[in-house]
């Protein structure tokens, strides 16, 4: 069970994030329409959310999950491959303070984004992508293993982060599409799949027994909404023109 989650408004500076989505630069009133929907989401799941300043010499910070995992024993301050977006954890480290008294480090030559972790019960997969290399991997995998928790890597090829292609809908179920779909390393879970046309609607995020989707793909919500999942549908035009999803956009714990 959840019960907070942070969130950092986007800057206006977001319409000069990183992007390969090809899909133009986001309108930004309508990305904080779009984001303080997200936030009513998160409210309606029970989340008490706690909502930052725009940072607007970072224009990729709105996408906050990236910089730090939130686990039930320690906070973990990322290191992104991004030059321009090592900075966003400086800043958010003295938020994170305020819940956590463990607060670890992942170092040079480590690089680790947190859209690359996925945790499926009491267990981290770590994608292994051009955002999070083998180093940043071990060492997170350390951290986790002092406080008592398992982890283990899982090539990413196809996507820029491991959970832009899968995600946790429960401890038993994912929801997956591309190369995620048949990975050996998933072959103990339920796959829900998806087809590579409709790969944006892979990232979900479940909330205390609801799943928050991106709007507009009727086909992946009429799947979930099958396994009995109660769904909530959340316009993600305008972040998916920056290769954003629902999960970077909170820290949930």
């Amino acid at each position: 069970m959840f019960t907070q989650a942070i969130v950092r408004t986007p800057g206006r500076s977001l319409v000069s994030g990183l992007t390969n989505a090809g899909l133009g630069p986001p309108d930004y009133p309508r990305a904080l329409v779009q984001h303080r929907q997200y936030i009513a989401a998160l409210q309606s799941c029970g989340l008490e959310v706690l909502i930052l300043d725009a940072d607007e010499a970072f224009p990729d910070s709105t996408f906050i999950e990236d910089a730090a995992l939130l686990t039930p024993h320690c906070a973990v301050m990322t290191r992104p491959a991004a030059p321009s977006r090592r900075g966003e954890t400086t800043g958010l480290r003295p938020v994170l303070e305020r819940f956590y008294q463990r607060i670890e480090q992942i170092s040079a030559p480590g690089t680790l984004d947190g859209g690359d972790v996925m945790q499926v019960g009491q267990h981290f997969y770590i994608g292994l992508s051009t955002r999070t290399n083998s180093d940043g991997a071990r060492q997170l995998i350390k951290i986790l293993a002092d406080c008592g928790m398992s982890a283990s890597t899982v090539p990413v090829t196809q996507f820029l982060h491991l959970k832009t292609g899968v995600t946790c809908l429960t401890e038993q179920t994912l929801l997956a599409t591309g190369e995620f779909v048949s990975r050996p390393e998933f072959s103990t879970y339920t796959i829900l799949s998806v087809a590579p046309e409709l790969a944006g609607a892979a990232n979900c995020i479940a909330i205390n027994g609801r799943v928050l989707m991106p709007a507009g793909f009727p086909k992946v919500r009429r799947q979930l909404s099958a396994q009995g999942l109660q769904i909530l549908e959340v316009n993600m035009s305008e972040y998916a023109k920056l290769d954003g999803g629902l999960t970077c956009l909170s820290l949930r714990f």
